[in-house]
C-alpha cells in the first residue's frame, strides 16, 4: 500500500482522474460507456486491482505525414504548440503517469513516422497496444481516406484496442466548414468501428479530453478483464475443493461401511 501511494504522490495534479471523461460525439462512438463499470470502482476503492496498477498502457498514434500527430502529443505531454516542427523519424515515445480511481497508471504514447519508408519500422512497434489513434487533417481530405489502412495496419498487431479516429488542424477551419468535414468524418469513424474526436494542437481544444477519455476507456477495459480472470480462477479453485471434499467423505463413508461389516 505505502508503494502505492509513493507512486500517486508523483503523479501531477492535472492527472489525476476521478471522473469518467464522456465522448465527444454521441454519434461518432462504438463505446457506450459513460461511466467506470460498478465491479471497477469496487475494485478500486477496495484495492483489489491487482497487477493493473504496475501495467504500463499502450498507446500508438499513427497517420499520414504532417497531419500533426507529434503536435498532439507535444501539446498534451509538454502543453507546447511548435508550428516548426521537425518530421518524426521512425518512432518517438513520452510516458505520462495518472492516477485513476486512486490506481498509478502510466501511458506510454508511441508517436509514428507517416513517410513510407518508415512503415516497416514502425509497424513493429504497434505490436500489444491497447489504445490506436488514427489522425488525421481536418483540412486535408486525402488523409482521411488514408485512415482505413493505418487502422488496419495498427489493429493485425494490436491487443484487442480501444480505437479513436482523430481530427487534427480544427482551428483552421470556419464552423460552417468543419461541420461539413465532420459528416464525413463520422461516417469514416463508424466504418473503422472507432470514436472519433477533433482537437487542435495550437489552441489545445479537447486535446487533454481526448486522452484522459482514451485512458480512462482502456483502464476500465483492463481491469474488467482482469476481474474475470480473478472470478474464474476463484470458482475453478472452488470446484476442486468441493470435488476432493466429495471424495475425502466417500472414502471415510466407505472405511465406515467396511468397520461395521468386520
Amino acid at each position: 500500500m505505502s508503494s502505492v501511494r509513493t507512486v500517486i504522490s508523483s503523479v501531477a495534479s492535472d492527472r489525476v482522474i476521478t471522473k469518467f471523461t464522456p465522448a465527444f460525439h454521441a454519434d461518432g462512438t462504438p463505446y457506450s460507456k459513460v461511466n467506470f463499470h460498478p465491479k471497477v470502482k469496487t475494485a478500486c476503492s477496495e484495492n483489489r486491482t491487482g497487477r493493473v496498477g504496475l501495467k504500463i498502457t499502450k498507446a500508438v498514434l499513427l497517420g499520414d505525414v504532417a497531419v500533426g500527430k507529434t503536435c498532439l502529443v507535444n501539446r498534451f505531454c509538454h502543453d507546447v504548440f511548435d508550428r516548426d516542427y521537425k518530421a518524426t523519424i521512425g518512432v518517438d515515445f513520452e510516458v505520462e503517469k495518472f492516477s485513476i480511481l486512486s490506481i498509478p497508471i502510466t501511458l506510454q504514447i508511441w508517436d509514428t513516422a507517416g513517410q513510407e519508408r518508415f512503415k516497416c519500422i514502425a509497424a513493429s512497434y504497434y505490436r500489444g497496444a491497447q489504445i490506436v489513434i488514427v489522425a488525421f487533417d481536418l483540412t486535408n481530405e486525402e488523409s482521411l481516406h488514408h485512415t482505413d489502412q493505418w487502422m488496419e495496419e495498427a489493429c493485425a498487431s494490436a491487443d484487442q484496442p480501444v480505437k479513436f479516429l482523430l481530427g487534427t488542424k480544427k482551428d483552421l477551419l470556419s464552423p460552417s466548414s468543419y461541420a461539413d468535414v465532420e459528416v464525413r468524418a463520422l461516417k469514416q469513424a463508424k466504418k473503422l468501428q472507432a470514436e472519433f474526436w477533433a482537437t487542435s494542437s495550437k489552441s489545445g481544444e479537447n486535446v487533454t479530453d481526448f486522452f484522459f477519455r482514451a485512458i480512462c476507456l482502456s483502464f476500465d477495459d483492463t481491469l474488467l478483464k482482469e476481474l474475470e480472470v480473478d472470478t474464474v480462477a476463484s470458482k475453478q479453485i472452488g470446484t476442486i475443493k468441493v470435488q476432493k471434499s466429495s471424495s475425502d467423505l466417500y472414502e471415510k463413508k466407505k472405511s465406515n461401511q467396511l468397520k461395521c461389516c468386520s
